[in-house]
């Protein structure tokens, strides 16, 4: 079985993520800033040494300033 950092739609869901960053107009320290976090935190997440779970992306959508749904409506695509 693929470990679940490496699957199609993980790997869609970190691009999602950083560009969701990048559109908001942050660098990720910045980002790891309004998260209280150092930037390697940032940095594991969008590279997939670390897996984000829900209440993360939360926390990440919110200080981005961006809907979660956002992401979660783009990655639904995959699935139809």
């Amino acid at each position: 079985m693929t470990k679940s950092l490496y699957t199609d739609e993980y790997i869609y869901f970190r691009q999602l993520l950083r560009r969701a960053r990048e559109t908001a107009g942050l660098t990720q320290t910045e980002l790891a800033r309004r998260l209280n976090k150092p930037q390697s935190y940032v940095y594991k997440n969008e590279s997939g040494e670390r897996r984000v779970d829900v209440t993360e992306y939360l926390d990440i959508m919110y200080a981005l300033g961006k809907d979660p749904h956002e992401i979660v409506d783009e990655l639904r695509k995959m699935y139809k």
